[in-house]
Parts: C-alpha cells; structure tokens; sequence
C-alpha cells in the first residue's frame, strides 16, 4: 500500500489539526487560486464536523488565512481575522447541510467585486489533503497534489481538442482530464492536472482558444498575496 508522508507524518503547518486547520487553509488557498478575482466577502458554509468544532480547532481563522493567500505552515495564521480587516475583507460562517460530500466539508461563497459571486465546496479529507468537490455548480474532484488547469468553456465541438493541442505544441503532458457539463451546448468545466507548472504564457495562449471562457492555473509552490 502506498502511504504519502502527509499521511504518515502529516504536513507542515500552524494549527492543532492536519484536517481542521491545515486542510481548512489549503482548500480556502485553492479556493481563492480558482476564483482569480477580486472579492471583499468570503461566506463558509460549515458542514458536518466543521460546523461543529470549527472555533475550537482553529478552521474559522484558517479558512480566512487561506482566502488572504497564506499557505498551511504560516505563522500569520493565528492573526488572519485582524489581517483580512486590514485588507478589507469581511466574512461570515454559518452551519449548512451538503450532500455527499466529506465530514469536513466548505461551502466557500466569493463576494466579487464585480457583483458577481462564485461559489466552491470542498473537503478536508485528512493529513492536510484536500478535495475540490464543486466549483459554481460544476462538480470535481481536484485534489491539488499537481499543478492544474480549471478551464471553462462553451460546450462546442472541437474544444477539448484544441486545449489539448496547445498543450501539447508547448510540452505539457497531461496527466488527468475530466470534462464536467449541466446540459449539451451549455457551460462545461475542463480540469487537466499536467506533470509540470503551468507559466502564464501557457494560460495566455489557451485563453486564445475558440469558445474558451476563462483558465485559471494552480501551481503550488506560488505564493499568493492578497
């Protein structure tokens, strides 16, 4: 049986708890890569165990850690919710119930400066792992263990095909690919994890690409600043 050092040793990180700190902090982290937006209010929807122990174990100011863009092992953890009030962030938490999804599970809903909101729900699975279950709707199941593509596109024939060749006229090989759509025709969600990071030359270029609406790239050994 394979056994990853997160699981033996768990990760590197500030907090009582791999799944209720650390893990609540990289999903907030991802969270915030995915929408690549800028926001003022962060709501989270605790479920299950989070909902429960989220003040006790820390979740509350790991989550707001993570949306400000620190990583799991940062000392400024413990001081996010002064931190986010100084940039100008608000948030609020509140008991939800999901279906099918992990104990401790997040509904992250981004308020956009925009107007807009997004909406991602994920799952600290244990040892700081993590799993991205739904983004705006779209299910998913990105673990963030390799860099990946979140690429949104119109359904159209012939789109798939062209990501897929630019990323291989640039040298990427794909290591996953998993397409996700309500209904034929409509919005569809393309997730590719790659072997390698993905520079801002290669998003620049499939945002090029013919009915795609928008890539976002999570590599994760950047740092984010909020």
């Amino acid at each position: 049986m394979d056994i990853s050092v997160f699981e033996a040793v768990g990760p590197v990180m500030i907090g009582p708890s791999s799944s209720h700190t650390a893990g609540a902090a990289r999903l907030a982290r991802i969270a915030r890569t995915i929408v690549a937006g800028s926001f003022d209010h962060v709501s989270f929807g605790m479920h299950g165990s989070f909902a429960q122990t989220y003040r006790g174990h820390g979740t509350d100011r790991a989550l707001v850690a993570g949306v400000l863009g620190f990583p799991e092992d940062d000392e400024r953890i413990s001081n996010a919710f002064a931190l986010g009030e100084q940039a100008g962030l608000t948030w609020d938490f509140h008991p939800i119930e999901l279906l099918n999804v992990h104990e401790n599970s997040v509904k992250m809903t981004f308020f956009m400066k925009d107007g807009s909101r997004q909406e991602i729900i994920g799952s600290s699975v244990g040892g700081g792992q993590i799993i991205i279950c739904e983004i705006n709707g779209f299910l998913t199941d990105i673990s963030a263990q390799s860099s990946t593509l979140v690429i949104s596109q119109n359904d159209r024939r012939g789109v798939i095909s062209d990501v897929s060749r630019v990323l291989a006229e640039v040298g990427m090989n794909i290591g996953t690919m998993k397409v996700s759509r309500h209904a034929r025709g409509e919005t569809a969600f393309c997730i590719i994890e790659t072997d390698a990071s993905i520079d801002d030359a290669v998003v620049a270029r499939l945002k090029q690409v013919n009915n795609v609406l928008s890539v976002q790239a999570i590599n994760l050994s950047e740092g984010e600043a909020f």
